[in-house]
């Protein structure tokens, strides 16, 4: 097998989908590796620790793409890449079809074998590709609501820590998953009042349990939505449905009500937002103003922080690339259920429930 790792080409994007660590082992089970040029660069990985694993460097990205048996990404293909993939190929990345009907059509028209992270399974249900990525997200929307709060920026102003004599700010999570646990956590950590909201009484009570009265843990209702979302000096969105476009859960006419210069960050922005005001944003412009709510919606946030996420990624990616190359494609998605799990597009049609239903294809 020979395995192509292209460099990302979205804005703003660091995070590479194989370390040298990762290659050095794809080559001792037998696989090529061809990377192009710089691919790691951004994450700290230079041309020659992957040489030293063993892998082939080229200048040509058509090249990486044209010769790959599978192609190994971080986010989606672009627009720019469309005309590159062959026809038949595999590509193991983050797909998010349910927001890309577009990158959708051109998978089906070329039959290709799109494995997308994002719906890959553990042996207990869980999405062990989608975690680290949500963690990061998670932690990285607090950082970056907080400065966006900042007056110099068009923000409120709110300290959300506070000061003794002043009120520390109100942070809302709507959606208590992954992400959302990790940024009530960092919420916790910077002083802030929290309030978290989720359908699953089980998250709640386990947040309860381990923050013990310092979080307002609520039922994600469109009641107590309302309420929150008017008084919040940030609001985070992470209603995840895996595969699945995200529900909108904050209205128009909700976010007209919160107050001159608060902010709002919407890490299910990947899967469409589940904020009606939202809209993908970039690392160039990250930030839009409706309604006097500062609005931050950058799809491939854990780009901020390449190193460390693609660490996370690649930790999590490595069993299932290792199958892949060690057994085969075909023989992988055979043996292995959570992996056949992640298989979205297969000889041109969706085999993904969740994804055909969101793109009407079901």
């Amino acid at each position: 097998m020979l395995i192509g790792v292209p460099q990302e080409i979205k804005i703003g994007e660091t995070r590479v989908s194989m370390t040298p660590s990762l290659c050095r082992r794809c080559v001792k089970l037998g696989a090529k590796v061809l990377v192009e040029k710089n691919a790691g660069v951004s994450a700290g990985f230079t041309d020659a620790e992957y040489r030293a694993a063993g892998a082939q460097i080229t200048n040509s990205a058509r090249k990486v793409w044209r010769e790959a048996d599978m192609i190994l990404k971080v986010k989606e293909p672009l627009p720019a890449e469309y005309d590159l993939m062959r026809p038949g190929q595999t590509i193991f990345t983050y797909l998010h079809l349910a927001a890309g009907p577009e990158l959708a059509k051109v998978l089906l028209r070329k039959r290709i074998l799109g494995i997308a992270y994002e719906t890959v399974e553990g042996v207990d249900g869980s999405y062990p590709l989608l975690k680290p990525m949500s963690q990061i997200a998670g932690r990285l929307s607090i950082q970056i609501g907080a400065y966006r709060l900042q007056s110099q920026l068009g923000g409120s102003g709110v300290l959300l820590g506070g000061i003794p004599g002043a009120m520390p700010g109100h942070v809302v999570v709507i959606g208590a998953g992954n992400s959302g646990a990790h940024a009530v956590q960092m919420a916790v950590g910077m002083g802030a009042r929290v309030t978290v909201l989720d359908v699953d009484t089980r998250k709640l009570e386990a947040l309860d349990a381990e923050y013990r009265g310092r979080v307002v843990t609520l039922m994600s209702n469109p009641a107590n939505i309302e309420t929150e979302v008017a008084d919040a000096d940030l609001l985070i969105g992470a209603v995840l449905i895996p595969a699945a476009k995200a529900p909108i859960v904050v209205t128009r006419r909700m976010v007209k009500k919160m107050r001159p210069g608060s902010a709002i960050v919407d890490i299910a922005i990947d899967q469409g937002g589940c904020i009606e005001t939202i809209r993908p944003t970039s690392h160039e412009k990250p930030t839009y103003l409706e309604h006097g709510v500062v609005h931050y919606a950058v799809p491939n946030m854990p780009a901020l922080v390449g190193r460390t996420s693609t660490i996370g990624l690649t930790q999590a990616t490595e069993p299932f690339v290792a199958l892949l190359v060690q057994k085969g494609i075909e023989r992988a998605l055979n043996e292995h259920r959570g992996l056949a799990a992640g298989v979205n597009t297969r000889d041109g049609r969706i085999t993904c429930e969740a994804v055909a239903k969101a793109l009407g294809y079901a």
